[in-house]
């Protein structure tokens, strides 16, 4: 079976890869020339475990190719499957103008029966805008192609989407006739062997799926980071009352832990995105516009605990950061609270130097010099007046605290995602401040 994807971007890369370790011919396309020849060359634009190995092999294999040109693999493939990026507009909305671009290249140049698949994340109503830009041009050509739209969106969490996709909870596909139900099916029959997963709607109904699944973890997120706030107001612990309330099978335990606030490519986007749709027509997404709002000052809470600590002035502190990425295993910073907690200290005064094992050089790229950047967690430290810790990190759960203590120039720990046992740290010496505590 033979299918190209349009876009090598995070979700486009993995997607690609995984159909061709199960043995379909896959083209990856984007018109960024210089990501496709360092693809071609083996140098992978994103950070995720495993996926440089399953590219290097496939790509070996033959079954994993690379090109910046569609047009030159339309007549090759069944299934063209959509992957750009679909940021958000200035008004929050979801800026399809790549996706209907894609839908453009391929009514101007089909020749045979093709599938196009959304695996963006894209609006209800998207698909429709797509096939009708794709039949527009084929009127133009005064061709009569017959061609199928369907919707798979994507539900990868970072540092663990090779897995996802191999091991689906769900594949939700969308499709408007039984041809196109036909070929999905085939093409992921291979990760549908011990069970079968796929749940088949009609189009609306899957590009919805996503943004809902989105908006609820993020709903779920938001929730927690307000009971944790209220729960130091009132001397309550939140890790017992999360225990407690993750306990009740209703509910359950998952997205559950108090933090410094969500961030990442998915949920600030796809909650923005939701609520400008309803807003659109009408109706307005109260609790989602509760939940951003809750998640833009969650963002802060780290630096609000500093700057009660130190009475108002940070000016000239030195301030250690251990976290860049939104979550751990990514180099992803896009929307993370350490980008927030780090302009806030600047606009304080204070002086930041930050430490992650993979997310620096993105850092970098971001933000460029406006910090420091530290070699491992104990250079971070050195002479430091404060800790943030904003990524939960496996390498940070364990540091050597009386190292620390005669390091630092003064012992104060905010921990932005409750990885360490307070008391530990309180008889270690420190001042220990966390979410809900």
């Amino acid at each position: 079976m033979n299918i190209a994807i349009m876009g090598t971007g995070y979700v486009g890369l993995v997607t690609g890869t995984c159909f061709s370790e199960m043995g379909v011919n896959v083209t990856c396309v984007d018109i960024q020339k210089d990501k496709i020849e360092n693809l071609k060359k083996g140098i992978i634009p994103i950070y995720e475990p495993g996926l440089e190995e399953l590219v290097h092999r496939n790509y070996r294999a033959g079954r994993l190719n690379f090109t910046t040109d569609l047009i030159s693999c339309l007549d090759d493939v069944e299934v063209v499957f959509s992957a750009v990026g679909t940021p958000p507009d200035e008004d929050g909305s979801a800026d399809l103008r790549y996706v209907l671009d894609v839908a453009r290249t391929i009514g101007r140049n089909i020749n045979k029966y093709v599938l196009v698949v959304t695996k963006s994340t894209v609006p209800v109503g998207t698909a429709q805008k797509v096939k009708a830009v794709i039949q527009e041009e084929l009127d133009k050509r005064g061709v009569d192609i017959e061609f199928d739209i369907a919707s798979n969106p994507e539900f990868l969490k970072e540092g663990d989407a090779i897995n996802d996709f191999m091991k689906p909870d769900r594949v939700v596909v969308g499709v408007e006739s039984d041809r196109s139900k036909s070929i999905m099916e085939k093409l992921y029959k291979p990760f549908m062997m011990n069970n079968y997963r796929m749940i088949f709607t009609d189009i609306p109904s899957a590009e919805m799926i996503k943004y809902a699944a989105n908006a609820m973890l993020a709903t779920r997120i938001s929730f927690m980071n307000d009971i944790a706030n209220l729960c130091e107001l009132v001397g309550a612990d939140v890790n017992m009352v999360r225990k407690g309330i993750g306990s009740d099978s209703r509910i359950g335990s998952k997205f559950l832990y108090p933090g410094a606030g969500y961030g990442g490519s998915c949920f600030p986007k796809d909650v923005k995105a939701l609520i400008k749709t309803a807003d659109k027509i009408g109706y307005s997404m109260n609790v989602l516009k509760a939940v951003e709002e809750v998640n833009d000052n969650q963002k802060k809470v780290l630096f609000n605990k500093l700057i009660k600590h130190f009475n108002g002035d940070i000016k000239n502190k030195r301030i250690a950061l251990w976290g860049l990425s939104f979550k751990p295993e990514t180099d992803d910073m896009r929307e993370a609270p350490s980008l927030v907690i780090i302009d806030e200290i600047l606009k304080a005064g204070g002086n930041v130097k930050a430490y992650d094992p993979i997310a620096i050089d993105e850092s970098k790229r971001r933000i460029g010099d406006k910090i420091e950047y530290a070699s491992d967690i104990y250079d971070a430290t050195l002479d430091a007046d404060a800790l943030i810790v904003v990524t939960e990190w496996k390498e940070f759960r364990l540091p050597n605290w009386s190292v620390l203590k005669k390091t630092m120039n003064t012992p104060v720990v905010l921990d932005g995602r409750n990885i360490f046992d307070r008391v530990v740290i309180v008889n270690s010496g420190f001042v220990y401040y966390g979410i809900g505590f």
